[in-house]
């Protein structure tokens, strides 16, 4: 095969072929009334995972380190008319701060994970799917990255009356038993 050939098929989209379980997890037309396109929470975050469990299906969920990556979660979600989770590590919020942003008391990961959802937030209707804003596994020992997102939340709901993030989870699994129960 010549180079030019090469060239030409190197970046083509591939084809998606949905396969049965593809087609079954395409459910965006039959959503419950309260789960639009965007971003979800409270009643429309709860009807949403009521439904996935009503009918059998899991939403897939990415870790993302970078706007490129949210964008093509975004999109292999519009394809496949899918729900998706969209959620952040500590790690990747501090690689979508940049290397060299001073992570001090976490300053650089609670930044770039706001970034982050902020760019969740505007771009995330225009795929038309709807999107579970998370924050993965935060144990103990990362305590300053999730009280710097709930503080994130809190400022962001005195502006627009919903959290900025859908769900944050809090792993206290290295802990004793008795500081998790």
């Amino acid at each position: 095969a010549s180079a030019e050939g090469m060239r030409s098929t190197a970046f083509r989209r591939p084809t998606v072929t949905p396969s049965p379980t593809m087609m079954k997890a395409s459910v965006a037309a039959s959503l419950p009334t309260t789960v639009k396109p965007g971003v979800v929470t409270g009643q429309a975050l709860f009807d949403l995972l009521e439904h996935a469990k009503a009918n059998n299906y899991a939403i897939p969920s990415v870790n993302v380190v970078s706007n490129s990556a949210i964008n093509a979660c975004l999109e292999a979600a519009k394809i496949n008319k899918s729900p998706i989770i969209i959620q952040f590590s500590r790690g990747g919020g501090q690689f979508i701060a940049g290397k060299a942003a001073d992570n001090t008391n976490d300053a650089a990961s609670i930044a770039g994970s706001v970034a982050g959802a902020l760019h969740v937030r505007t771009v995330a209707a225009l795929y038309g799917v709807p999107v579970i804003l998370h924050t993965d596994h935060c144990m103990k020992s990362w305590l300053k990255w999730f009280d710097g997102l709930l503080d994130a939340n809190e400022a962001y709901f005195k502006q627009h009356g919903e959290p900025l993030f859908s769900s944050h989870m809090l792993d206290l699994s290295e802990e004793p038993l008795e500081e998790n129960i």
